[in-house]
């Protein structure tokens, strides 16, 4: 087949890996040599239509909807296809160029009907977008289909609409080639027979090797808002060889950059929402700056730097907070104890004072992450107990002193892992924690350990790790940091000039492994899991950021202290 100038279609139910088959076959297709763009419907970049019409889809409250019918919302998307079809894609199409189009009309008919909407209604807005697409049909349409969505649809509603997209697809059978994928088996197989079905035959574009496109094509405007009419060229690529990035790796980035963006709204006292982003508006995501945390915040004005500065202080009030995670926690031995500090510590005080909370069913722990009970085999009936004993014990040991001796972020993490029921992730986090004190000072590039919710990011973040592990990954995209925010056009606002630390990169592996089951659910990681648990709540307490002195940044924060925490 001649591919200049021709349409392919991809549409589907939700959660059916439409979207990254589409985006498959337009690499694939673009290798080749063919100029080759991607759209999706209603389109979701800046300064288009289809980006205002799916934030007014998504996230109606903030542009102050507070109800809008089926019906508005399927006329909304037909105008975006309209402005899309004239402005670019029709031109596009008439300039040669292959056009792949990750949904066509026909969901506006299946959602449409889905919804409710009067079927006289929806054919006269078909008909419409129809007269727009004036003489052009697609040279093939695919429709894809699954046996369960990969996103959180109800199965009565993906069964609904899946039997609708079948429908459809009968009844326009004749007037192009239609193919149904099943896409029950890996991407590989299932865009194979895409390629198969339009006569594809593998070339190679001449430096492709060097050059390839973004795989999304970006839409440009005049500075008056009006759509110019020549597609972008192509984008680069990141080329992270050995290893291989995907679709999620660009993801990361661009997660960054919101969520660095909201934490700056937020800090200087905008009103919500903090940002258009359907999936931050309503999950709960760590900052992009592990110290940025409100937990952090707290620890590191309230916990470390309050109080004797001693080490074994030091030490004490830190992994006493840690163990705990929660500022709730701390405030409660505070109150009632009156102060904390080592030289005062008695177990059966602290103990009694837990207990007592626990009996009241207070939570001590936080649910950041699951600390370990120390198994069938301990000695104590309730863990925080055993974690009271561990704390004594690392005392006993003289483990302040000795990790204040320590050469390197590596041989603490060694001292401080060697202690029972201490792994990997919680000896990374508490030396970090450490590291934010006066007992060290080390660089936090030096070392980094990634937790479980980090390599489940950085497998959907690479295709291939080239050989390398996964310490070598964060370590090679914390280097490269500036290059890739500087590929994508993205402006990244650091904190106050520090750059992303290890630390940092590796906390935004486990938020994009998280932010991705919902915006990419088509990848997964090592544990399988498909949704996000925590759910965005406001935290009206008021927070003014302070940074380890150390770090040399407390002296640029200015105008910086909102009535709000981190999201």
């Amino acid at each position: 087949m001649n591919f200049a100038g021709k349409l392919f279609i991809l549409e589907g139910p939700d959660g059916v890996g439409k979207t990254t088959l589409a985006k498959a076959l337009f690499e694939r297709i673009w290798e080749s040599g063919v100029d080759c763009s991607l759209f999706a419907f209603p389109g979701n970049e800046e300064g288009t239509l289809g980006k205002h019409v799916y934030q007014i889809h998504h996230i109606p409250a903030s542009f102050g909807i507070k109800t809008i019918s089926p019906t508005s919302i399927q006329i909304l998307h037909v105008a975006a296809h309209v402005e899309a079809i004239e402005t670019v894609i029709l031109p596009a199409l008439r300039s040669g160029r292959c056009i792949i189009l990750d949904r066509f009309w026909w969901s506006t008919w299946v959602y449409g009907s889905v919804s409710g909407v009067n079927k006289r209604v929806l054919r006269a807005m078909i008909d419409l977008e129809l007269t727009s697409w004036q003489d052009f049909t697609p040279a093939a349409a695919f429709l894809i289909l699954r046996k369960t969505s990969l996103r959180l649809e109800t199965p009565a509603t993906f069964e609904k609409t899946t039997g609708e997209y079948l429908k459809l697809s009968t009844d326009e059978k004749g007037k192009y080639p239609i193919h149904i994928i099943d896409n029950n088996d890996t991407i590989e197989n299932s865009i194979s027979k895409i390629l198969d079905n339009i006569g594809f035959v593998k070339g190679k574009r001449k430096n492709a090797q060097k050059l390839a496109p973004r795989v999304q094509e970006q839409l440009s405007f005049t500075d008056s808002g009006v759509p110019k009419r020549e597609p972008r060229g192509p984008v680069i690529f990141s080329k992270l060889a050995p290893a291989k990035p995907s679709i999620v790796f660009d993801t990361y980035w661009r997660f960054a950059v919101e969520r660095q963006a909201v934490f700056f709204r937020r800090a200087n006292g905008h009103q919500p929402p903090w940002t258009r982003d359907p999936i931050l508006l309503e999950y709960k995501f760590t900052n992009a700056y592990r110290a940025s945390d409100r937990v952090s915040q707290y620890l590191i004005k309230r916990v470390i730097y309050e109080g004797d500065q001693k080490p074994s202080e030091i030490f004490f009030r830190i992994l006493l907070f840690k163990v705990f995670n929660r500022i709730e926690t701390w405030e409660l031995l505070v109150r009632k104890l009156g102060g904390i500090s080592f030289k005062g510590y008695s177990f059966k005080a602290y103990d009694s004072i837990l207990t007592a909370a626990i009996d009241l069913g207070a939570r001590i722990y936080s649910a950041a992450y699951i600390m370990p009970s120390g198994g069938p085999n301990s000695p104590f009936k309730r863990k925080h107990r055993m974690h009271l004993n561990l704390i004594e014990t690392m005392l006993k040991d003289e483990l302040p002193m000795k990790i204040a001796d320590a050469p390197n972020m590596a041989k603490a993490f060694d001292l401080i892992r060697a202690y029972p029921s201490i792994g990997d992730f919680l000896a990374y986090q508490y030396v970090t924690d450490l590291n934010y004190s006066v007992l060290t000072d080390f660089s936090e590039m030096q070392f980094a350990v990634p937790g479980p919710g980090a390599r489940d990011g950085i497998r959907k973040c690479f295709t291939d790790l080239g050989g390398l592990n996964e310490t070598e990954i964060i370590r090679m995209v914390t280097d490269r940091q500036d290059d890739e925010f500087r590929r994508l056009g993205l402006q990244f606002q650091s904190l106050w000039g520090r750059r992303l630390q290890l630390i940092d990169c590796q906390n935004i592996f486990c938020e994009v492994d998280k932010y991705s089951r919902v915006a990419h659910p088509e990848f997964s990681g090592h544990t399988g899991r498909n949704r996000i648990k925590q759910k965005f709540k406001t935290n009206s307490a008021p927070i003014t950021y302070w940074y380890p002195p150390k770090w040399g940044i407390n002296h640029l924060i200015k105008n910086v202290g909102s009535n709000v925490s981190s999201i």
